[in-house]
């Protein structure tokens, strides 16, 4: 045994966990609180999160022995990049494992919202049959616009090129060719939003991407446009989301996630034509032992200092 402590705030599969013990002492405190965690992180070597937990300059700063910092997932907006690379930290994640479960829920909410099903399932439960008001849209021959073309957009396309839908795809991290590579249409953004009938968003949250969808970019939409966003709470404005909503400007949205999560019972929750789903975009049994298995894996090669595959700090 090497002598590494490993901490998981957030919990992790067992199969993460059995490759983990197999090199250190792993110590699950799942749920931690944010002061019970910087009393104890001094005593580890590395500490693996989900999106609860929030890594922030304190920790780094009371964690003496802290080597690595592993994300079971993909986003890492709850790491403080900067404060790691000044305590000479290494941040990995997995942003492999939840692909697929990522774009099949958001052609879930994107399903569910065109033909509101969530609305046909709780007027049934009523009692109630109002078959005659539930005429929704179709996504055969509609254009979809993917903000942000890397795996998750990717396979978004991919999915909803076999419902027949024309895909454009926008993101400026990428070249064109290999955006149409990947089965869109490269376009501008002020191009995706004037010609798409459905808009999905898969970006990080940065502070370039932070209210990407503000009312400028609502106003350029067509009249009657659906948004889904499966990616990071912060990249819509949802104030800006609720006026296009109630003007009609917006058809319906399906959101798994919020600027504020847990979000509460908010206008924009709570509005008829908004889908909501509590941030299980990457809530799969085959995704979460994915995200274990690969995370524990770099985690491991962090602390032996071996090549990683997946450092973002």
């Amino acid at each position: 045994m090497s002598g590494w402590k490993v901490l998981l705030t957030d919990g992790l599969e067992e199969k993460g966990k059995a490759i983990l013990a197999q090199s250190a002492e792993v110590v699950d405190r799942t749920g931690i609180s944010a002061d019970e965690l910087l009393q104890i992180v001094g005593e580890y070597d590395a500490v693996i999160v989900r999106g609860r937990t929030k890594v922030i300059p304190a920790v780094f700063d009371a964690a003496s022995r802290l080597k690595v910092v592993g994300r079971a997932g993909v986003g890492v907006d709850n790491i403080d990049l900067n404060a790691a690379r000044a305590h000479n930290v290494i941040v990995v994640n997995s942003p492999l494992a939840t692909t697929i479960a990522v774009a099949e829920v958001t052609m879930a909410l994107m399903l569910s919202v065109v033909r509101e099903v969530a609305r046909a399932d709780a007027t049934m439960k009523a009692g109630k049959w109002i078959k005659k008001e539930l005429e929704g849209a179709e996504l055969h021959a509609k254009t979809l616009g993917v903000i942000g073309f890397g795996r998750i957009g990717a396979a978004v396309g991919q999915r909803a090129a076999a419902f027949g839908m024309k895909i454009i795809g926008y993101d400026p991290l990428i070249p064109a060719d290999e955006i149409q590579r990947r089965g869109a249409k490269p376009v501008t953004m002020d191009e995706l939003l004037a010609e798409a009938d459905i808009i999905t968003m898969h970006i990080p949250l940065t502070a370039d991407s932070k209210n990407m969808l503000n009312a400028d970019a609502f106003a350029k939409m067509k009249q009657g446009v659906y948004l889904v966003c499966a990616a990071r709470g912060g990249v819509i404005d949802e104030e800006a989301l609720l006026a296009a909503l109630e003007s009609g400007k917006v058809a319906g949205a399906g959101l798994d996630v919020f600027a504020t999560e847990p979000p509460g019972l908010t206008a924009l929750v709570s509005h008829p034509r908004v889908v909501c789903t509590p941030h299980i975009g990457a809530q799969t049994v085959e995704a979460q032992e994915r995200a274990a298995v690969d995370i524990s894996s770099e985690v491991l090669a962090g602390l032996r200092g071996d090549a990683l595959r997946w450092r973002v700090a």
